[in-house]
């Protein structure tokens, strides 16, 4: 009955933006934490930002600086702003919403950074 509908992956040359979104619908109730993970080829899935109800943050130390997680609680939806990106942030960026009983992923949108 939950979806996370996932939005804005592309093709970006280094130092460029991008703007991802993830929107939840369904039966998820009192929406607590969402995030971003992030896969690239040949690697693990790794959490790249995530953002607490209460809006606090945090991210991977390979996009600290570059990179910010936001929510928009009357839309459930989270956003995360990429910035100065680079040939190491290609991979398939996954969100990931939790509430009190457990979390749900979107479907992954591609991010690809090549000149």
């Amino acid at each position: 009955q939950v979806q996370l509908v996932e939005s804005g992956g592309g093709l970006v040359q280094p130092g460029g933006s991008l703007r991802l979104s993830c929107a939840a619908s369904g039966s998820i109730f009192s929406i607590d934490w969402m995030g971003w993970y992030r896969q690239a080829p040949g690697k693990a899935r790794e959490l790249v930002a995530g953002i607490t109800s209460g809006g606090s943050t945090n991210y991977a130390d390979s996009v600290k600086g570059r990179f910010t997680i936001a929510r928009d609680n009357a839309k459930s939806t989270v956003y995360l702003q990429m910035n100065r990106l680079n040939s190491e942030d290609t991979a398939v960026y996954y969100c990931n919403v939790r509430d009190i009983v457990k979390g749900y992923w979107g479907q992954g949108t591609q991010v690809t950074v090549s000149s």
